[in-house]
């Protein structure tokens, strides 16, 4: 079966300072692969790989990198070790409200963030009224982004990214947000892509829904890929450690 992820011997390391990841120059003068005071593996020497129609839950407590995995196979962040394969387009279901734009309206924003992900206008305006009506903001297309509650926000960011072709979708905890009824019209929708033989690479800490879509899990601990199983076995190991704690 053909892989839709690859990740072979991959590492990330970050400053605990307020600079974030190393500078420019540390880059340019080809600094040290050991760490330096002060930097911090937020992953080390972690290889798999996801098969294309595969649904995959990470698991791990925070701070363990299962934010900073999603962020490399997005390609919103480069390996300091290892490399990163992904064949075929990403839809992030990650940080929602990202890259709206405040002063635009809700129609302007739909165009301008559905357009940013490659959908052709021809497309987009296809689709403009289902991403509206699955948003439930007819009645808001021309009010400013910013003049939305944060639900609404949720609701037109998820419908938008939901709504495009790519066959990978990365998702982060976004099922945690909005009321019952909306999280139920996520799970149908995300069902429905799953059916389309899309890949799953889904970063949660909700047991309930790691079990609903996922076939296969991968647990991290301390940057390190401690267990990759079936997602059962996974999440009964995660718990253990836990409790062991």
């Amino acid at each position: 079966m053909t892989a839709a992820i690859e990740v072979q011997g991959l590492g990330v390391r970050f400053r605990r300072n307020r600079r974030g990841r190393r500078s420019l120059k540390d880059l340019f003068a080809g600094a040290s692969r050991r760490s330096r005071p002060g930097e911090f593996w937020a992953l080390r020497d972690v290889s798999f790989t996801v098969a294309s129609g595969e649904a995959i839950g990470v698991v791990g407590r925070n701070g363990q990198g299962k934010s900073t995995l999603l962020r490399l196979v997005a390609g919103v962040l480069l390996p300091d070790e290892g490399t990163v394969t992904v064949n075929g387009g990403v839809a992030p279901l990650i940080e929602l409200t990202g890259g709206f734009v405040g002063d635009l309206t809700v129609r302007e924003n739909v165009r301008l963030t559905a357009g940013l992900h490659g959908m052709p206008k021809s497309e987009i305006a296809r689709r403009y009224h289902d991403m509206i009506a699955f948003a439930e903001l007819e009645d808001f297309q021309d009010t400013p982004y910013k003049h939305l509650s944060n639900g609404m926000k949720v609701r037109l960011a998820f419908s938008v990214v939901s709504q495009l072709e790519e066959p990978i979708m990365l998702v982060d905890e976004v099922l945690a947000v909005g009321d019952k009824t909306f999280r139920d019209k996520c799970y149908a929708r995300i069902d429905e892509l799953l059916a389309d033989g899309r890949t799953l690479f889904f970063v949660s800490h909700n047991e309930r829904d790691l079990r609903r879509f996922c076939t296969r899990g991968l647990y991290l601990n301390k940057g390190a890929l401690v267990l990759d199983a079936p997602i059962g076995e996974v999440l009964d190991r995660y718990n253990a450690d836990s409790v062991a704690r």
